[in-house]
C-alpha cells in the first residue's frame, strides 16, 4: 500500500481532522507519534507536523527527531508543529500578550509563494495557540500574517518546509482545504489516486494472499463497519468466511430478524444465535455501566467462542476495527483514559488462538461508507445510524431486566421509525432513546400515573468525536411524544436531550 503522508502527532485534538482532510483530497497518509518516526520513510512523500496542547518553551516540550524528514522531503508544521520548527532552528517563540484563540484574516501574503496559490487577502483563518512566534530563524522568510500575528506563515530557504501558526485542518478555515492541496499535491506533487475503488482492489488482494486457503470467523454486528469488513472479505475468500450474528437480547425490536434476513439476501453465510437469556442473566442487579459493559464483552466472547469452536480448522478471527480505534490505543502518551471501553483493539482473549485480521483497520467511519457502497451495499445498511456494542443496556439507566428492555425497544422503535418517516433519519448521525431511573407523576384519562420517564436523543457529527444535538421540528417531537405515551405501556413521561459532545458523550452510559 502506498503510504504517501506520515503525519506526527503531538497530541493536539485536531491531530485526526488533519488525516481526514488530506483525505478527502483523495491521498493517503497514517498518523503516527512524533516520537515513533518510521524507520523506513521511503514511501512517505511529504510529512505534516501537527499542533499540540504543549508550549515549545516547556522543558519537557515533545521534540521529533526530523533527521530523515526536513529538507529531505515537504514539510508542512501546523501551529506547534511551526513553533517547533522556529525555535529548534534559531527563532524565537514567546508567550503571546494578546488572544490568539478564534477567527482571524489573512495579510501580507506572498502570492508567488506556492503554498497560497488561489488564496486571497483577508481569507479567514482559525488561530488557536498561547505562544507565538516573535523572530524566524536566519534562513527562513515570512509568507504570511493576520491581524494581530505577523509571522503567520513561513517558509525556510531553498526548501520545501513550510509553518504555518494556524488550523487549516478546522472548518472555520475557510481556504484551508486549498492550502493542504497545494502544500501535497502541487508541493509535493503526491498523485490524488487513493479512492474507495483503489481501496477494494488492494484490500482484496491482500486478504487473499494473507489468508489464503484458510477459514475466517467473523462476528456480525448488523453496523456498517462490520458488514463492509464482511463483504470485503467475501470478495475474498468466499466461502472460507464464516459469519456469526449474535442476539444478546439488547438489540433494538426487529432487528435480529431483519438485519439476519439482509444479510443471507447479501450471499453471506450468516448463522444466527439467539443467546439473549444468557445475556440477561450476566446482567442481572448489575447497574454500573463499565460493569456491564464488561459483562457483555465476556459473555459476547463465550458464545462467540462455542460458535466458532463448532467450525473446524478456524484459523483467522475479522473484526470491523476502524482507524479511530487504532489511533486511541497508540497515542503519543499511550492509550488515553477510558471514558469508556468500547473498542476491541487488542481485546482478544488468549485461548481463542486465533490470528486477528482487520480489514477496515486504516479507515475512517465516512471512508467505511463510501467503501461500502463501492461494494454495492444496500444504503439502508450503509446509512444505518451507528449503534452502541453493548447496545440498549447503556440506554437503561439501571439494572437490566426483559420488561425494561422490551419498553425501551417499543420507545425506541416509534422514535426511528418517525425519522423515517419525516424524513429526518439521514439527516442525523445518530439517534436513540434512554430509559431513566426515575419516575414520573401523571394523568390518563381520570387516573394519576406514576410512571417512567425516557429521553430522546439524535446528534449530528462525521465521525463521532464531537457531536451536536440536532434542532428537530417541534412538530415532530410533539408527534413522537404523543405516540410513545399512548403506545407505550409504562411510559407517561418523554424528554428530549440537546446538549453536545463535548462535555456530554453522545451515549447517557
Amino acid at each position: 500500500m502506498q503510504k504517501n503522508i506520515l503525519i506526527l502527532d503531538f497530541g493536539s485534538q485536531y491531530t485526526q481532522l488533519i488525516a481526514r482532510r488530506v483525505r478527502e483530497l483523495n491521498i493517503y497518509c497514517e498518523i503516527k507519534p512524533y516520537n515513533k518516526v518510521p524507520e523506513d520513510l521511503s514511501s512517505f512523500r511529504a510529512t505534516i507536523l501537527s499542533g499540540s496542547p504543549s508550549s515549545v518553551r516547556s522543558e519537557d516540550a515533545p521534540i521529533p527527531d526530523l533527521t530523515q524528514i526536513k529538507g529531505k522531503m515537504p514539510l508542512l508544521g501546523v501551529c506547534y508543529g511551526a513553533q517547533h520548527l522556529v525555535q529548534y532552528h534559531g527563532g524565537k517563540v514567546e508567550a503571546s500578550n494578546t488572544r490568539e484563540f478564534g477567527r482571524a484574516h489573512l495579510q501580507n501574503i506572498i502570492h508567488d509563494n506556492p503554498l497560497f496559490d488561489g488564496i486571497h487577502t483577508n481569507s479567514q483563518v482559525w488561530m488557536s495557540h498561547s505562544d507565538s512566534i516573535k523572530s524566524l530563524p536566519k534562513n527562513v522568510h515570512r509568507i504570511a500574517s493576520t491581524e494581530d500575528v505577523e509571522m503567520a506563515a513561513f517558509q525556510f530557504n531553498d526548501e520545501d518546509t513550510y509553518g504555518i501558526q494556524f488550523h487549516p485542518e478546522v472548518y472555520h478555515t475557510t481556504d484551508g482545504l486549498k492550502l493542504l492541496e497545494n502544500f501535497l499535491v502541487r508541493i509535493a506533487k503526491v498523485p490524488q489516486d487513493w479512492t474507495p475503488a483503489k481501496f477494494v482492489d488492494e484490500t482484496v488482494e491482500r486478504l487473499k494472499h494473507e489468508i489464503g486457503e484458510d477459514k475466517v470467523v467473523l462476528g456480525l454486528s448488523g453496523g456498517v463497519d462490520s458488514t463492509v469488513a464482511a463483504v470485503l472479505l467475501n470478495k475474498a475468500i468466499g466461502k472460507n468466511l464464516y459469519c456469526i450474528f449474535v442476539n444478546n437480547g439488547l438489540l433494538r425490536k426487529y432487528e435480529f430478524e431483519d438485519v439476519l434476513d439482509q444479510y443471507k439476501g447479501m450471499g453471506l453465510n450468516v448463522k444466527g444465535v439467539d443467546a439473549s437469556q444468557k445475556f440477561y442473566k450476566a446482567l442481572q442487579d448489575v447497574k454500573d455501566p463499565e460493569l456491564k459493559r464488561k459483562r457483555i464483552g465476556n459473555a459476547f466472547i463465550e458464545v462467540f467462542d462455542d460458535e466458532a469452536h463448532q467450525i473446524e480448522d478456524v484459523k483467522f478471527l475479522a473484526q470491523g476495527t476502524i482507524y479511530p480505534d487504532v489511533i486511541e490505543s497508540v497515542s503519543v502518551n499511550g492509550p488515553s483514559v477510558t471514558i469508556k471501553s468500547h473498542h476491541n483493539v487488542g481485546g482478544l482473549p488468549d485461548y481463542m488462538k486465533l490470528k486477528v485480521v482487520e480489514p477496515l483497520r486504516m479507515l475512517f467511519k465516512d471512508e467505511v461508507r463510501r467503501v461500502g457502497k463501492e461494494l454495492g451495499i444496500s444504503p439502508l445498511l450503509i446509512g444505518r445510524h451507528p449503534f452502541p456494542g453493548p447496545g440498549l443496556a447503556i440506554r437503561i439507566l439501571e439494572d437490566i431486566t426483559p420488561e425494561k428492555v422490551n419498553i425501551l425497544q417499543d420507545v425506541d422503535y416509534i422514535f426511528i421509525q418517525a425519522l423515517r418517516e419525516w424524513d429526518l433519519y439521514d439527516k442525523v448521525w445518530q439517534a436513540g432513546a434512554m430509559l431513566l431511573p426515575v419516575h414520573s407523576v401523571g394523568v390518563m384519562g381520570d387516573e394519576r400515573t406514576y410512571e417512567k420517564v425516557v429521553a430522546l436523543r439524535a446528534v449530528e457529527s462525521t465521525d463521532g468525536m464531537t457531536a451536536d444535538w440536532v434542532d428537530l421540528p417541534y412538530k415532530f417531537l410533539q408527534s413522537v411524544s404523543n405516540k410513545i405515551i399512548n403506545q407505550v405501556k409504562g411510559v407517561n413521561r418523554v424528554v428530549y436531550d440537546i446538549s453536545s459532545k463535548p462535555p456530554s458523550t453522545i451515549e447517557w452510559e
